[in-house]
């Protein structure tokens, strides 16, 4: 870099003149070193700009399969836990449907054993062993009247909306 020292001589000014030129070209070449510069920053900013958005589309795809593959997965476990509710409410009917002949057979035997005063007929086998011989109608439930032979009634059919 050159300075002028103010002095009025004709040579100095040409020196001057030839100093402010280099000066000049100086100034001008590190600007367009510096614009250049500038444009390789920005070029590689726009750049890291456009792989960070890439890797944001990538991810948001990504996370949108996930999504997709979560809802399915609990579409199919809701499927599944309706199905076993029905399932249970079956069982359960079939449990109160099992307990009430349960208790029904109880209250027959309960009438027949008073009736009888026992189970059914009583026999002296030798030694004084008595042995029980039941009465026909629970070996041959059409043999009687009272004993209905009745098939459980709930199903799948019945639960389903």
């Amino acid at each position: 870099m050159g300075s002028s020292s103010g002095t009025s001589s004709g040579s100095t000014l040409i020196q001057n003149s030839g100093s402010e030129e280099n000066l000049q070209a100086l100034m001008d070449q590190r600007k367009r070193k510096r614009m250049l510069s500038n444009r390789e920053s920005a070029r590689r900013s726009r750049m890291r700009k456009q792989k960070h958005l890439d890797e944001l589309v990538d991810q948001v795809a990504q996370l949108r399969k996930e999504n997709h593959q979560l809802g399915n997965n609990v579409n199919i476990v809701s499927q599944h836990y309706l199905n076993l509710e029905t399932e249970n409410s079956i069982l359960r009917v079939q449990k109160n449907e099992l307990t009430h002949r349960l208790e029904s057979l109880n209250e027959i035997l309960g009438f027949l054993n008073a009736g009888n005063g026992g189970f059914g007929s009583s026999e002296e086998v030798g030694g004084g062993v008595v042995i029980d011989q039941p009465i026909d109608c629970f070996f041959n439930p059409m043999s009687c009247a009272y004993v209905a032979n009745q098939p459980i009634l709930a199903s799948a059919d019945l639960f389903q909306y």
